[in-house]
C-alpha cells in the first residue's frame, strides 16, 4: 500500500519520511536526513561505472542517485564530487569570507547528499565491503518501520564516525572517567570553555541547572566537584538521552536530571550555567543548532530569563566566544548592552585564547578571525532592582 511522502523539514527534529521507492514496484522506504530535503520521489541506479564528472552533472539536474557496488568506491566517489565543486573566491573581509564558506559547505551539502544508499530491515548496507551499520543505525533511529531505509551516504558516513567516538569515549580536561557522545549531539573537542569552568572556586553545595546541556560534560565537571545536584535542560531529544547515559556510566546518575525543554526548568538554582550556540545565523540543520543561534534569539532569551532563576545569592555563568564579533556578525558592545537591558552586571569575567586547531590552520579561510578568537567566563548577577 503506498503512503504519500512525508517529510519533518524543520531543524526542531529528524527528517524521517515515507516515500514511492523504485527498490522493487509498489514498495515504500524510510528517509532519513538531518536537513529538510525531502524524501525523493525518484530514486536513480547507479553502481560503480559511475564516474564523478556523470554524477555531478546528474545530481545538477535533480537527480538521487542510489548507489550499488563498493562501499569504498562509493567513498571516493563523494571526495571526487567534493574536489569538483567551486572554491570560495578569496574574501575581502572576515564576514565576506565567512558568508562565502558557509554558502560552499551548504552547496557541498546539498550535492552530496543526492548519492544515497538503501539499508535492509536490519540497517544492514548492501554494499560489498561496507562495515556493519546495524547498530549505528538503531542508536540513532531506533526500530526500523518499513523493509528498505534510505539515507544520504554522507550523513551514514558521519554516524559511523560519531559511533566510534560513543564506542571509544572521550577524555575531557578536569573530567575523572570517559565522555561518550552520541551522534547529532556537538563533540566537546574544543575544551577551552570547559577548562574555565575549571577555574571556579565555589561549587560545592551548589543546586545547579545546567541550560542547553549537549553531552552533560558541565554539568558532569561541577558535580564531580562537589555541586549538590544539576537539573538540565536541552531541546534536543538526542542530547537528553546522551546526557542522561553519560551520567549513569560516571556514577551521577543521583544527583543529575535532565529534560527536554526550552531554556529553564522549574524553580531556582545557586548556579545557572549555560554555553550557547555563538554564531547569529539561521541553522541549516538539527546540527547546526549547537553553534548557530539566529538573531541572537537563544541569548537574549537565556538572558532575559536568568534573573527569575537564580535563588538569592545565586549567579549565572555564561561561556561564549567572541568570534561573532570577529566575523561582523555583532557590533562591539552588543553583549555588554544586552546585559544592561536585562539587568545583569558582570561580577567578574575571565578568557582563554582560542586553541583548537582552526585557530592554528592558515589555510582556513576564516583564520584571520580564528586566530583571534577568545571564549569568556562571565559571571552574571542581577542588578539591584533589575
Amino acid at each position: 500500500m503506498s503512503r504519500a511522502p512525508r517529510t519533518d523539514a524543520s531543524p526542531e527534529g529528524p527528517s524521517a519520511s515515507v516515500s514511492q521507492s523504485e527498490l522493487s514496484p509498489g514498495s515504500a522506504f524510510t528517509w532519513h536526513s538531518e536537513s529538510a530535503v525531502p524524501a525523493p520521489a525518484r530514486l536513480s541506479p547507479v553502481n560503480d561505472r559511475l564516474s564523478a564528472d556523470t554524477a555531478l552533472k546528474r545530481v545538477r539536474r535533480g537527480e538521487f542517485l542510489l548507489y550499488s557496488g563498493d562501499f569504498h568506491n562509493a567513498k571516493q566517489l563523494l571526495g571526487a564530487l567534493s574536489r569538483r565543486l567551486p572554491q570560495p573566491a578569496k574574501a575581502r573581509s572576515p564576514l565576506e569570507a565567512f558568508r562565502a564558506e558557509r554558502k560552499a559547505r551548504q552547496l557541498e551539502h546539498e550535492t552530496l547528499s543526492r548519492i544515497v544508499v538503501s539499508l535492509d530491515r536490519d540497517y544492514r548496507l548492501g554494499l560489498a565491503r561496507a562495515p556493519d551499520t546495524s547498530l549505528t543505525c538503531l542508536q540513532v533511529w531506533g526500530a526500523p518501520t518499513t523493509d528498505t531505509t534510505v539515507v544520504p551516504l554522507k550523513q551514514l558516513l558521519g554516524m559511523l564516525g560519531a559511533a566510534e567516538w560513543r564506542r571509544k569515549g572521550l577524555a575531557v580536561p578536569g573530567l575523572t572517567g570517559l565522555l561518550h557522545p552520541h551522534y547529532g549531539v556537538y563533540l566537546p573537542t574544543r575544551t577551552d570553555y570547559v577548562e574555565l569552568l575549571l577555574s571556579l572556586t565555589e561549587v560545592k553545595g551548589k543546586r545547579v541547572f545546567d541550560i542547553g546541556t549537549g553531552t552533560g560534560v558541565l554539568s558532569f565537571i561541577l558535580l564531580q566537584r562537589g555541586a549538590a545536584s544539576v537539573q538540565a535542560t536541552d531541546c534536543d531529544s538526542r542530547a537528553v538521552a546522551c546526557s542522561r547515559e553519560n551520567a549513569e556510566q560516571l556514577g551521577l546518575g543521583k544527583r543529575f536530571q535532565v529534560a527536554e525543554a526550552d531554556l529553564f526548568p522549574k524553580g531556582t538554582a545557586d548556579l545557572v550555567v549555560c554555553n550557547p550556540p555563538w554564531i547569529p545565523e539561521p541553522p541549516k540543520n538539527r546540527v547546526d543548532r549547537a553553534v548557530f543561534d539566529e538573531d541572537s534569539q537563544f541569548l537574549r532569551r537565556f538572558l532575559e530569563g536568568l534573573s527569575a532563576s537564580l535563588a538569592p545569592g545565586g549567579v549565572g555563568l555564561l561561556l561564549l566566544s567572541d568570534l561573532a564579533v570577529l566575523l561582523g556578525l555583532r557590533s562591539p558592545g552588543w553583549l555588554e548592552a544586552e546585559f544592561e537591558r536585562c539587568g545583569l552586571a558582570v561580577e567578574w569575567a575571565r578568557s582563554t585564547p582560542a586553541r583548537h586547531s582552526k585557530a592554528k590552520d592558515t589555510s582556513d579561510p576564516l583564520h584571520m578571525a580564528r586566530s583571534r578568537e577568545r571564549t569568556t567566563l562571565y559571571c552574571l548577577k542581577p542588578t539591584s532592582g533589575g
